[in-house]
C-alpha cells in the first residue's frame, strides 16, 4: 500500500508539473503576441516588457528572444555614443547570442549581431560575425559586401590622416615613400580582402551597384599605396574609373525600369 501511495503521489506531482509548464508556455505565447502588437504600433518599450515576460515564462521560445533583440535594436541610435544608448545595442546582442546558443545556425541572429557591432564601430567583431553569416548562407551577397565596407573604412581613415599630415591635395600621390610603405603594409591585407569580397558579392548579384561603388573606392585605396609602381597606380585608377562607369550604367538601367520612368535625367535637360 505504501509503495502504491508513493507512486500515486509521484504521478500526481508529475502531472501538476507538466500542467504548470504547459500553462507557462501558453502565457509566454500570449505575451509574445501582445508584444508583437505593441511592436507593430511602434510602442517599443511596451513591446520589450511583453517580450521579456515571454522569455521569462518560456526561455526556449526563440521567436520571443528574436523579437526582444529586434525591439532593443530599434531603440538603439547609431552614432550616439552614450552609455544608455549603447546598452540597448548590448542587450540586443545578448538576446541574439542567446538564440545562437539554442540555434547556432540562426543566420538572422548572426547578421543582427554583425550589424550592431558595425554601428558601434567595433569593426573587427562586426567582420567576425559577417564572416559567420557567409559560412551559414554562402549565397547571400550582402555579408560579403558588408565585410568590404568595413575593410574600406579601416583603410581609408588612416590613409587620409597621413595625407592630411603631409598637406597633400586629393589628386596628389603619396610621395613620402616611408609613409606610403607603412600604409601599404598596414592596409594591403584589408584592401585585398575587400576586393575579394566585393567580387564574390557581384558574382552572386551582378547588378549590385553599391558593391560596384565600393569596388571603385577599394581600387583607389590600392592605387594610393602603389609607392614605387607608377604604372600599377595608373592601372588601379583606370580600374576605379571603370567601376564608376559600371555603377552609373547599372543605376541608370534600374531607374529606367522603375514605373513611370521617362529616361530623362537632369543632365538631359536643356
Amino acid at each position: 500500500m505504501k509503495t502504491s501511495l508513493r507512486v500515486l503521489v509521484l504521478v500526481a506531482a508529475g502531472t501538476m508539473l507538466l500542467s504548470a509548464t504547459g500553462c507557462a508556455k501558453l502565457r509566454a505565447r500570449d505575451q509574445l503576441n501582445k508584444g508583437v502588437q505593441s511592436y507593430k504600433n511602434a510602442k517599443y518599450e511596451e513591446a520589450i516588457d511583453h517580450f521579456q515576460q515571454a522569455v521569462t515564462l518560456d526561455p526556449s521560445l526563440i521567436n520571443a528572444r528574436l523579437y526582444l533583440a529586434t525591439a532593443f535594436a530599434q531603440q538603439y541610435i547609431p552614432g550616439a555614443d552614450a552609455p544608455d544608448n549603447n546598452k540597448f545595442a548590448e542587450q540586443a546582442i545578448d538576446q541574439y547570442k542567446a538564440v545562437l546558443n539554442s540555434d547556432p545556425k540562426n543566420v538572422n541572429s548572426v547578421k543582427g549581431i554583425a550589424y550592431l557591432y558595425l554601428q558601434m564601430k567595433q569593426f573587427d567583431k562586426a567582420k567576425e560575425f559577417y564572416r559567420k553569416a557567409t559560412e551559414l548562407d554562402p549565397n547571400d551577397p550582402e555579408p560579403y559586401y558588408s565585410v568590404a565596407v568595413i575593410d574600406w573604412t579601416q583603410t581609408y581613415q588612416p590613409r587620409m590622416e597621413e595625407r592630411a599630415k603631409l598637406g597633400l591635395k586629393p589628386e596628389e600621390p603619396l610621395k613620402d615613400k616611408k609613409v606610403c610603405a607603412s600604409l601599404k603594409e598596414k592596409n594591403m591585407t584589408n584592401i585585398q580582402e575587400g576586393i575579394d569580397n566585393l567580387n564574390k558579392a557581384l558574382q552572386l548579384r551582378p547588378d549590385y551597384d553599391d558593391a560596384m561603388a565600393y569596388m571603385n573606392l577599394m581600387y583607389r585605396e590600392r592605387a594610393d599605396v602603389q609607392c614605387d609602381d607608377p604604372a600599377g597606380r595608373a592601372a588601379d585608377l583606370k580600374t576605379a574609373d571603370d567601376w564608376v562607369d559600371k555603377t552609373l550604367a547599372v543605376k541608370k538601367a534600374k531607374a529606367e525600369k522603375q514605373p513611370g520612368a521617362t529616361g530623362i535625367t537632369m543632365g538631359d535637360q536643356k
